[in-house]
């Protein structure tokens, strides 16, 4: 287990303060990857570095995205934390089930934006959605609070060193970035097929397919499998 696995993905902040709190909660427990996607304020800023404070390194080597997808292509392992139940087929988990994580492999956990969160579209991103533990009246928080509580929990799991994961050395779980080319293979061959006949209905499907693919815990053999199967049927037509 290694803080260094582990990134911080802020999508769509809008508050140049909030950023750099986050940064400054990233370094308090010792993490160091931040990535950004399409934030509203110029990234980054003269109130960002200010709010940081001495995480300014933080925010120096961040990522800087203008979409969700392509800063997932060295994750294996996307939480994303949401105060609402989602009616997905998607693992919802709290904060004590971190513990099950396997925190070897690259972890992101993705924070949506301070106004809306994250629409489902981002969220069929995810292997699990995790909702903190709060006010049931009152469930919001701030963003650089959501980013601490979590930081902190993960940083007290890595320091305990009570965690023994253990899988088959043979069995490697496919990546982000596998499960993602393996995905976007099988909708365009779908979109070839015109199997998204209903424009109103395709974006729905596609969220489906996303959280089918990578809720699944896929192997690297498997989604090399999937992706020939996919291939091979693009090929028969």
């Amino acid at each position: 287990m290694s803080p260094k696995n582990i990134t911080f993905i802020l999508h769509k902040p809008q508050l140049s303060e909030n950023i750099g709190a986050c940064a400054r909660g990233i370094k308090n427990f010792n993490f160091q990857k931040l990535t950004i996607i399409n934030p509203k304020p110029i990234f980054p800023n003269d109130k960002i570095l200010a709010t940081s404070v001495g995480a300014k390194n933080i925010i120096n080597k961040s990522k800087l995205f203008d979409n969700l997808e392509p800063a997932l292509k060295s994750i294996d392992c996307v939480i994303a934390t949401s105060s609402r139940f989602r009616n997905k087929n998607i693992k919802h988990i709290k904060l004590v089930d971190l513990k099950k994580i396997d925190f070897n492999q690259n972890v992101a956990f993705l924070f949506g934006s301070e106004a809306s969160g994250l629409s489902n579209s981002e969220v069929c991103y995810a292997n699990y959605t995790l909702q903190i533990p709060t006010n049931p009246d009152f469930k919001s928080l701030n963003l650089s609070h959501s980013l601490i509580i979590v930081a902190q929990y993960v940083a007290s799991i890595i320091k305990s060193k009570t965690f023994n994961y253990k899988k088959s050395k043979k069995v490697k779980l496919a990546s982000k970035k596998e499960i993602i080319s393996m995905t976007n293979l099988c909708i365009r061959n779908l979109e070839e097929i015109n199997f998204f006949k209903s424009k109103e209905k395709k974006p729905i499907m596609l969220e489906n397919l996303r959280n089918i693919f990578n809720g699944m815990e896929l192997s690297d053999k498997e989604t090399r499998i999937l992706s020939s199967v996919f291939a091979s049927l693009g090929k028969k037509r």
